[in-house]
């Protein structure tokens, strides 16, 4: 085995873990919280009040480590192309100076967005449908461990996103690491099942912009509209807002009155 294939495997088996360990440990930990530990306290947050059962969990579970395997490959991607000289990945923060890392981070979270509505909403005709995002919508009533329980196929297309930018302009590894942090977290929190926005958030002008995890769980719930990750603009400008996203968002984060409780009208509650 020669030098290149053996870091080539050390690659992926450390990303692999990385991102398998995150997934495990983080979507575990909002699981206990949010079900567990805090469900009465967080239960008018709830989206839909239903509990996903066992069989959707172990399903997402397992979608999700194979999710991080994907990713783990374009990891190993991304290094053979700078490895080759083909790309832009650099490794010396001076040759660009500290100023690009948080510019470039925020070019990469935009374009992310970008990359994220439009091949989400192909992923939607028909055809794409049946052989790309089938398995994500099978969980209609999305958890933390939804968070990268995607189809194989739909795993690869958001895998292609990080090598493919590397091409486009100087993109350090320490971007790359804040970037797949924040679209973590950010999957986590729309996949929750819970409104995480604060109260009268719906009313504020940041929610023209701004995704929230009703608005991703109204997805998961209808099929149709919001295709959108974190920010709502694509959805705004293509009128592929759902309808009653706003209404239904003012109503999930109107504050109630100390002696209200639970969430009457809530849809999924029995």
């Amino acid at each position: 085995m020669n030098p290149d294939t053996t870091t080539a495997i050390k690659v992926f088996v450390i990303n692999f873990l990385s991102i398998a360990l995150q997934y495990l440990a983080l979507a575990g930990l909002a699981w206990w919280l949010a079900y567990r530990l805090w469900k009465r306290r967080w239960a008018r947050r709830k989206i839909i009040a239903a509990r996903p059962g066992g069989p959707q969990i172990r399903r997402e579970i397992l979608l999700s480590l194979l999710t991080a395997a994907i990713f783990g490959l374009s990891t190993v991607a991304t290094w053979w192309f700078a490895q080759q000289g083909w790309s832009r990945f650099y490794w010396d923060i001076r040759l660009h100076g500290v100023w690009w890392l948080p510019v470039s981070t925020v070019i990469t979270t935009v374009l992310w967005d970008a990359w994220f509505y439009w091949t989400h909403r192909a992923m939607h005709h028909r055809w794409l449908f049946r052989h790309f995002h089938r398995g994500h919508h099978l969980s209609h009533n999305p958890t933390p461990w939804t968070t990268y329980a995607v189809d194989p196929l739909e795993a690869a297309v958001y895998a292609v996103f990080v090598p493919m930018v590397s091409f486009l302009y100087p993109v350090h590894p320490l971007v790359m690491a804040l970037f797949m942090t924040f679209q973590f977290l950010f999957n986590l929190a729309i996949h929750s099942g819970f409104e995480i926005m604060p109260t009268r958030f719906g009313r504020s002008r940041w929610a023209y912009l701004i995704s929230t995890p009703t608005s991703h769980v109204m997805h998961h719930e209808t099929g149709r509209g919001n295709f959108g990750f974190c920010f709502q603009i694509w959805d705004r400008i293509m009128g592929t807002c759902h309808p009653e996203y706003d209404r239904r968002l003012v109503a999930m984060t109107e504050p109630l009155p100390d002696s209200a409780s639970g969430s009457p009208g809530r849809p999924g509650e029995q």
